[in-house]
């Protein structure tokens, strides 16, 4: 690894409670060794020098919660069939030219999750920093009612059983009829595997009852936290109801997925107060203002007030004293998934600039949302950055910009602490102190390539029935959709 000294930048280094200027930034072996006035650093001569007068630095941003391969839909899961590491290798290049040097992925398929993250690691492809969950513990497959149960029945139950196992494994629904001590030694095995945090669900995904149902009981979700922090694995658990949020929070969670998710009830004061004594982390799903004028006019009035108190939820989290930490379930969406009208009428239909799910992009909305709910500007940077490092025990090498820790950055054009939608204006990322190059990302486009162009015989096709006005006859029989 070469040497490179950053001058002429204004630093935000996310220790200190106001930027640092006329500073330098020495990096070496991937490290940086010193921050300080360019004369007093110890530069041998000719070192590289990058210099950025007019620009911000800042740690590279973190996302705790992504899913490198969220498009688990049957067409991408048939059509990527063996090719699982591939999908997920561009969303990791997608995630870094977007300014995220590193990503927790929170469900995905453990076995190519982990041979992505190793080649990432070994430096034999470029990519986000991967760490990985796998599975969530105590849910199913992709083809499951969990997630994409009509799979199920479409496709044989050969295919459909090779991709449940292949996220599942043994770390599925089946430990509901577990006692507390079996569940933990299952949860020991899945460790044993080479996950680097667990998550468990704490509720369910919302296949019988919206999420209300608890998974696990107190006594199993203890067995759990357990069991990961024997193996020295941080814990996070999935919640989306008050008092699956605060038996998590007492089970001895390090941080809690979508926490302002609470289904049509707020979070009561003395759980905030929980999450304030116990430092908890809280993963906030936020949507901007003009995101949620979206989903109001698009989703259920049960789904509004899900989402209303979610909004409430989060307002009430950035003055609670919980450390607050960005995460989106971020992914990348197949092209043909985003043109499918049923998707409008879902929180992914918002328009591109308010989608907190994509992964390019989510995470700027993200910032801007709770920039309009009123958190201050060094919090948010602390949102992206030091406390997903912190919460995930990885601060000794990641989060800040502090002398022997681990050269990841992002340089802006903007001040981000100006206004969060500066943010976007990346002029350029340094991972492990090397600069990426962003116009080469990602190096093989699949989900985001463009969509193939029509066939000639499209030209020619005539539907049976056109979208737009029905035919004569019983509604429910012919609908005049696709």
């Amino acid at each position: 690894m070469t040497t490179l000294l950053i001058t002429g930048a204004t630093i935000i280094d996310g220790v200190a409670d106001k930027p640092l200027t006329d500073s330098a930034i020495l990096i070496d072996g991937g490290r940086i060794k010193a921050i300080g006035h360019r004369e007093a650093l110890d530069v041998a001569p000719h070192v590289r020098t990058l210099d950025l007068a007019g620009k911000f630095v800042i740690p590279g941003l973190m996302n705790a919660n992504v899913h490198l391969l969220v498009n688990a839909s049957l067409e991408t899961l048939l059509r990527f069939e063996g090719r699982y590491e591939a999908l997920i290798e561009e969303a990791a290049q997608v995630a870094l030219k977007a300014g995220m040097t590193t990503v927790f992925d929170t469900w995905g398929p453990r076995r190519a999750l982990i041979n992505v993250r190793d080649r990432i690691e070994s430096g034999e492809t470029v990519g986000s920093r991967i760490r990985c969950a796998g599975n969530i513990i105590g849910f199913d497959g992709p083809f499951s009612p969990d997630f994409f149960g009509k799979a199920a029945e479409i496709a044989s139950s050969w295919f459909v059983d090779r991709v449940n196992a292949a996220w599942v494994e043994n770390s599925g629904r089946h430990l509901m009829w577990m006692t507390p001590e079996q569940v933990g030694a299952e949860v020991s095995r899945y460790i044993e595997r080479g996950i680097d945090f667990v998550k468990y669900g704490a509720t369910e995904h919302g296949a019988m009852a919206a999420g209300a149902f608890l998974q696990f009981s107190e006594r199993t979700q203890q067995a759990i936290v357990e069991a990961g922090r024997a193996a020295g694995r941080t814990v996070q658990a999935h919640s989306t109801t008050v008092e699956g949020l605060r038996m998590s929070i007492e089970a001895g969670c390090d941080l809690i997925t979508h926490c302002n998710m609470t289904g049509p009830v707020p979070i009561p004061v003395e759980t905030l107060d929980l999450f304030e004594r116990t430092q908890c982390g809280a993963v906030i799903f936020p949507v901007t203002e003009a995101g949620l004028a979206h989903v109001k006019g698009a989703v259920s009035d049960l789904e509004w007030t899900m989402w209303s108190a979610g909004d409430k939820n989060a307002r009430r989290l950035i003055g609670s004293g919980a450390p607050i930490l960005l995460g989106n379930d971020g992914g990348v969406f197949a092209k043909e998934l985003l043109r499918e009208p049923w998707l409008k009428a879902t929180w992914n239909g918002m328009p591109e600039q308010e989608a907190l799910g994509r992964l390019a992009t989510g995470h700027f909305a993200w910032l801007r949302a709770m920039e309009e709910k009123g958190m201050p500007a060094m919090d948010l940077l602390h949102a992206a950055t030091r406390n997903i490092a912190r919460a995930y025990k990885l601060d000794t090498d990641l989060g800040t910009l502090e002398v022997g820790k681990i050269a990841d950055m992002v340089v802006l054009d903007k001040d981000p602490l100006e206004a969060a939608d500066h943010y976007r204006s990346i002029h350029a990322v340094i991972k492990g102190g090397v600069s990426v190059d962003l116009d080469a990302l990602p190096e093989r486009p699949l989900l985001t390539a463009e969509l193939a162009p029509p066939l000639e015989e499209e030209a020619n096709f005539k539907r049976f029935l056109v979208h737009g006005t029905r035919l004569p006859g019983c509604p429910s029989c012919i609908s005049g959709g696709h």
